[in-house]
């Protein structure tokens, strides 16, 4: 199945010397991409300039947007601010696009909020134009990641993407937009069918945005935690957690167990973080990257509710 690959998901708050210190450190613990989300809010970073700062104080770990909310933006202004990015980060950059999900966000913007199939059809639209911008202006395109959970932004990275994102969340309903629940394995199984029915032979990088990451000896206790935190609104119970792709909870060695597990059964070789999480999948991906001799790993199957790329 091939090796993994590890990213991170920074928020972007802080202060100059804040943010050049997680960007080197993420670096300095072996993740290979450092992404920042494009959400509206206090002390939320403009994702495009912080990239190029990150750019200018690491060497290794590509860069990218995870994802830009394509809807907030004036197409000629979002490609020229995705060329002027990728030429400063001389092909570092991973440029993730998404239709948006929160339209508290939008409002805060005075912009108008859509029905998904006018954003989704708005991102199609998006693709084509930074296709030819790119082009007009001498460069390559970037390798883009297009993340989401519907059939329309699916169907689109089955065509576009070098890299499909999946976050697992779906709309609770009644709820307002942005109020997300959990797709359980089998779900998830779907949703990766569907992706792989419509993208036929074209290959593509599976990326999954993990919402918690917890170390501990008792997983079942870390899954009854994000149960009660969430209301119970996110999975049907505790066993229904234990076996979802988008949560972590074990040992070191567990975690690395379901990565494997969760990769063989997916195909997520490239697993994101938010940042809460650092520093404590750290010793994960240390062990997924240079793997001890010990005994086989048992897969198994800070408060936040799920948050999604876009």
């Amino acid at each position: 199945m091939g090796t993994f690959k590890f990213g991170v998901s920074f928020f972007g708050s802080g202060r100059r010397d804040e943010w050049i210190a997680k960007c080197r450190r993420a670096e300095e613990l072996g993740y290979d991409v450092i992404t920042v989300s494009d959400h509206l809010g206090t002390g939320r970073y403009a994702p495009f300039p912080v990239l190029a700062m990150a750019a200018a104080v690491t060497e290794r770990p590509r860069l990218g947007t995870l994802v830009s909310n394509v809807p907030f933006y004036n197409l000629a202004l979002f490609a020229r601010e995705a060329s002027s990015t990728a030429t400063l980060l001389d092909g570092r950059l991973d440029l993730g696009l998404g239709a948006g999900n929160k339209k508290t966000e939008f409002d805060a913007a005075g912009l108008p909020w859509r029905k998904a199939s006018e954003r989704i059809a708005y991102l199609d639209e998006s693709i084509g134009y930074l296709r030819e911008h790119f082009e007009g202006e001498g460069l390559e395109l970037p390798r883009l990641l297009i993340a989401g959970n519907s059939d329309g932004v699916l169907d689109l990275a089955a065509e576009h993407a070098d890299v499909v994102g999946f976050a697992g969340l779906r709309q609770q309903p009644g709820k307002p937009p942005g109020t997300f629940k959990l797709d359980n394995a089998e779900a998830m199984d779907e949703r990766v069918a569907y992706f792989r029915s419509r993208a036929g032979h074209r290959e593509a990088e599976y990326n999954m945005l993990v919402q918690r990451v917890v170390v501990t000896e008792d997983r079942r206790a870390a899954a009854a935690a994000w149960h009660e935190e969430t209301e119970r609104s996110t999975a049907r119970d505790v066993d229904e957690l234990l076996d979802v792709p988008q949560l972590l909870l074990g040992t070191v060695e567990e975690i690395a167990g379901q990565l494997e597990n969760r990769r063989e059964r997916y195909g997520f070789s490239y697993i994101t973080v938010f940042e809460p999480y650092l520093e404590t999948f750290a010793p994960v991906l240390k062990e997924l990257q240079c793997p001890t001799e010990a005994s086989p790993r048992a897969g198994g199957s800070a408060t936040r509710t799920p948050e999604s790329r876009q």
